[in-house]
């Protein structure tokens, strides 16, 4: 099979190592980004700056999209310079933001009644470390073949890349992943109060209980983040509290009932308003810990 030439849309803590794991692997690739001050790194590394997602479209046989919601892909790809206006549009469109399933189905059907070509939902899991690890795990919704197709490049930041069906299969298992970060993200903030503030040194529980049915990597990513608080987010709580709401609309029109999921939803709203939005995952437990301090 000819290499595909390879794009990458939307260079941030995710698509920066994402990027540069795919120059490690010898891809050629070209690069967009809505700020440019963050292309120099990458085009000293190799990189090819574009100046619009449309130029970018023009020159690669797959594009990958790493993006903040559903308004910026849509404005990557639809927009005045957008990829579809190429003049031979990507073969390929690999999506990795998470959307709801709705729009993605809504978006990909609009991508190839004016291209002809295949829309691949492909959102990622593992956080920035699995990114600069190239050990992302990838749920993917889309065409077998298209799939099986562009699964040699994604390869170089994933180590694994699972088909769950048809155009949004992808992002429906990305959300119910959510869902299980989320709460487990709850639980963890609560623990933590609840150790703190009767005498535990919180240092120690994460070696206490590894190898136990309470071990998971989130308590041996995000604990250690509470006792040392992050000097650069790796996960914000703004970001997983727009992940929420799309499973929240996912629930109302599937009919599904969620008892625990609306109260983490309520606890990520009240992060945000308290302006820990852009803040590290892992800082919600303070939250806990000022509404659980006892009256002076």
């Amino acid at each position: 099979m000819t290499t595909l030439r390879v794009g990458f849309c939307g260079i941030g803590r995710m698509g920066e190592p994402m990027t540069r794991r795919l120059l490690a692997a010898g891809h050629d690739v070209a690069v967009w980004n809505r700020s440019s001050g963050k292309l120099p790194a990458l085009t000293n590394a190799g990189a090819i700056a574009c100046a619009t997602p449309r130029a970018l479209g023009e020159s690669v046989d797959i594009a990958l999209l790493c993006l903040g919601d559903g308004k910026a892909v849509e404005d990557v790809v639809f927009g005045e310079y957008g990829l579809v206006h190429a003049t031979t549009p990507p073969r390929f469109l690999v999506d990795h933001s998470t959307l709801s399933p709705a729009l993605t189905r809504t978006l990909a059907s609009r991508w190839s009644r004016a291209t002809g070509n295949v829309w691949i939902d492909a959102p990622v899991s593992g956080g920035t470390g699995g990114a600069e690890a190239g050990t992302l795990a990838i749920m993917a919704g889309g065409p077998a073949q298209a799939i099986e197709a562009v699964t040699p490049v994604l390869r170089a930041f994933a180590s694994r890349v699972t088909r769950m069906g048809d155009i949004g299969a992808g992002q429906t298992t990305k959300l119910a992943n959510q869902a299980i970060v989320a709460t487990t993200l709850a639980g963890l903030a609560e623990a933590y109060v609840l150790a703190r503030r009767n005498g535990i040194d919180t240092v120690a529980v994460p070696m206490a209980l590894q190898g136990g049915w309470a071990d998971s990597i989130l308590l041996q990513t995000l604990w250690p983040r509470m006792v040392n608080p992050p000097e650069h987010a790796t996960g914000t709580v703004r970001v997983m509290l727009k992940d929420l709401d799309a499973i929240a609309e996912l629930a109302h029109s599937s009919a599904t009932v969620q008892r625990v999921l609306p109260e983490v939803r309520r606890l990520l709203q009240d992060a945000v308003a308290r302006g820990m939005g852009e803040w590290d995952l892992s800082q919600v437990y303070r939250i806990g810990e000022a509404q659980s301090a006892p009256d002076a």
